[in-house]
């Protein structure tokens, strides 16, 4: 008779068995854990250079020995002022605000610098002692309970979250996103800053020379009264004529003192956009024949975009968020940590450094948001409202880019047409009066048909002198709009 025997299998090979089992167990429990995303989100639609209009290719740059508005991050120094340069220089180098600014960036670089850490190893080592007295009524027994003892502790530990899911890597990426349009922001602050100041140049400019006009007013009014004295002595002229000759007096000597105000308060903006005292220019007399015209495109190429610090900062900002969006996707999944430690530990400071005290351990970690989905899904709509918020925005400075742009071009082109037609004007007027200048030398003519005609002429210049100042101030604002020269270097940034 055969006895039935049974094979068991050995030891060794169960438990090699089991690791495939639980491996696919876990992996079960894994994807179970991972919690619904909800529906698909799509996000606002981004605009495009067509979609505003402009033209495929780069607008043309001005060319020359001279630095322009379009081909140098120092645009101002194309006006050919010293005094302005001197300026801006000290407007960059102490404007709180552009400081304000800069401190931003540091602060976001600092940001992205400590996210590139999230995925390294990180170290610890501690070190303590205690003397205590244990309660002799507790948990811990005889011959302790009742005594005071020392003990101590020195132990290293190891950390790490290895990035399976690409969470880290996402915020990492949109801490960077932030960091690039911190850097941005902060040359559209400068941008904007060397824009305030000349143009602000320009304004005192124009009222100097608007003054002169007003002084040449004042002087041919005096002329008109002494001159209308003269002729009611005379008994060619009545009361009528001498009390309206002596009305212009009045109004001239006012537009000189109103001036001479906006001519001080002028100086201050300027003096504080230097981040200098108000009265620290007092004395700052720019001449607005002293500053060059620089020629214009003609027409806006689609790298306008790019030359933008404000436009390349929204566009940083709808990376960064599109990144966060990634980031709170990976919370679904499990998240996974490793620690592990090992050191010494002894009641008793003697005790502390023999074999017997030492202690280690490792310590694997495994998070699944069973429970936590409402939560998530709620956190991943934020994300994807944040991104949204984002696009509108860049949207809308794309729009405003290429308005403000497109408003200089326009403004330029029609200022130089309407200069045209002014020296056209200014120039007759200087004839009519330098006719009339002959004539009454001659003999011709009367010095009150010499003075009525130095009225027409000062008008023309008083007119001139607006022209001039706007067309400059339409050029400098163009500057700004185009970005100012202005190179991106935001993508060169990464955390160190």
């Amino acid at each position: 008779m055969t006895q039935a025997t049974t094979s068991q299998p050995a030891p060794g090979k169960l438990r090699i068995t089991a690791v495939p089992l639980a491996c696919a167990l876990l992996a079960a429990i894994t994807l179970a854990g991972c919690a619904s995303q909800g529906p698909a989100h799509t996000p606002l639609a981004q605009l495009s250079a067509a979609d505003v209009g402009l033209n495929g290719q780069p607008a043309p740059n001005s060319t020359g020995s001279d630095a322009t508005a379009f081909g140098s991050s120092q645009w101002w120094t194309g006006l050919g002022d010293a005094q302005l340069n001197q300026l801006v220089s000290q407007a960059l180098a102490g404007s709180p605000s552009l400081a304000a600014s800069n401190a931003r960036f540091d602060k976001a670089a600092a940001l992205a610098t400590a996210s590139s850490t999230a995925t390294d190893i990180h170290g610890t080592l501690s070190a303590d002692a205690t003397r205590q007295r244990y309660t002799a009524n507790g948990m811990i027994p005889a011959p302790i309970a009742g005594h005071v003892y020392n003990s101590s502790n020195v132990q290293a530990g190891l950390s790490w979250a290895p990035d399976f899911f690409g969470k880290h890597s996402a915020e990492l990426q949109s801490a960077l996103g932030q960091a690039r349009a911190a850097k941005a922001d902060s040359a559209a602050a400068a941008n904007q800053l060397a824009s305030q100041v000349a143009r602000s140049y320009v304004a005192l400019a124009r009222l100097m020379a608007q003054k002169e006009v007003a002084q040449r007013t004042l002087g041919q009014r005096q002329a008109l009264l002494s001159l209308s004295e003269q002729r009611t002595r005379a008994g060619l002229d009545s009361q009528v004529e001498l009390t309206q000759a002596q009305a212009g007096m009045p109004d001239a000597q006012t537009q000189i003192e109103m001036l001479s105000e906006q001519i001080t308060l002028a100086r201050r903006t300027i003096a504080v956009l230097c981040a200098q005292s108000p009265d620290a220019q007092n004395t700052l007399s720019p001449k607005l024949a002293g500053l060059r015209i620089q020629p214009v495109p003609q027409q806006l190429g689609a790298d306008l975009l790019g030359r933008r610090p404000d436009v390349v900062a929204a566009r940083w900002r709808v990376e960064a968020a599109t990144q966060g969006i990634e980031a709170s996707k990976a919370d679904f999944y499990p998240d996974v940590n490793l620690t592990a430690f090992v050191g010494l530990n002894a009641l008793g400071l003697d005790n502390l450094f023999q074999a017997s005290s030492r202690q280690m351990g490792v310590t694997p970690a495994l998070r699944l948001p069973i429970f936590d989905g409402k939560r998530l899904r709620a956190q991943l709509r934020g994300k994807q409202a944040d991104l949204d918020t984002a696009i509108a925005q860049y949207n809308g400075v794309v729009l405003d880019a290429v308005k403000q742009a497109g408003d200089s071009i326009a403004s330029v082109q029609s200022l130089q047409r309407q200069q045209k037609l002014q020296n056209e004007s200014l120039s007759k007027a200087e004839r009519a009066y330098d006719f009339a200048v002959q004539r009454y030398q001659a003999g011709l003519g009367t010095q009150i048909t010499v003075l009525n005609t130095e009225t027409q002429l000062i008008t023309q210049r008083r007119l001139a002198v607006d022209l001039q100042a706007r067309e400059l101030d339409t050029r400098i604002a163009l500057a700004s709009a185009l970005g100012g020269g202005w190179t991106d270097d935001t993508q060169a940034i990464a955390a160190h």
